[in-house]
């Protein structure tokens, strides 16, 4: 059998997936009404709510299985509690691009990333360059424009 793999998170994120699961299964007994309402209405190959009906409840129970199965995997990672002079998973990080200009990042798990709020997932390209380095060390990453350099210029975590 294989081993599962752990899905390491935010405290903040977990809440956030219970929450959409408790919303999705929420959601089941009123899928289930709206097929039997549209089912009432006689000849299912040209009703368009039925169908639209079964086609949502398939969406909602692949989402359910897919939260289900990341939540159960779950490794919470609380970033105060971290410590050590090495990027790792919950780290906020400065650096400076090569303007000088700081740049700053919180390296989180899949479901958290968003790089509006400096929130990038640990399997992006800078954070996977990031992971590992230290207080002045250069990072090089590949973008779709080319190659970018970064320095390390602080490591937190808060």
């Amino acid at each position: 059998m294989a081993t599962m793999e752990k899905v390491p998170m935010l405290a903040e994120g977990y809440e956030r997936l219970t929450a959409d699961l408790k919303a999705l299964r929420d959601e089941r007994p009123k899928i289930v009404e709206a097929i039997e309402e549209a089912r009432a209405h006689g000849d299912l190959s040209e009703n368009a709510e039925y169908h639209a009906a079964k086609e949502r409840q398939g969406q909602v129970e692949a989402m359910i299985g897919e939260i289900e199965s990341m939540v159960s995997r779950a490794q919470i990672i609380d970033p105060t509690t971290l410590s050590g002079d090495k990027i790792i998973f919950g780290a906020t990080v400065t650096l400076l691009d090569e303007d000088d200009k700081p740049v700053r990042y919180q390296i989180v798990g899949q479901t958290e990333a968003d790089a509006n709020k400096g929130r990038i997932s640990y399997s992006s390209p800078i954070a996977r360059a990031m992971i590992g380095k230290q207080v002045g060390d250069e990072i090089e990453v590949t973008v779709p424009s080319g190659e970018k350099f970064y320095l390390v210029d602080k490591i937190e975590f808060i």
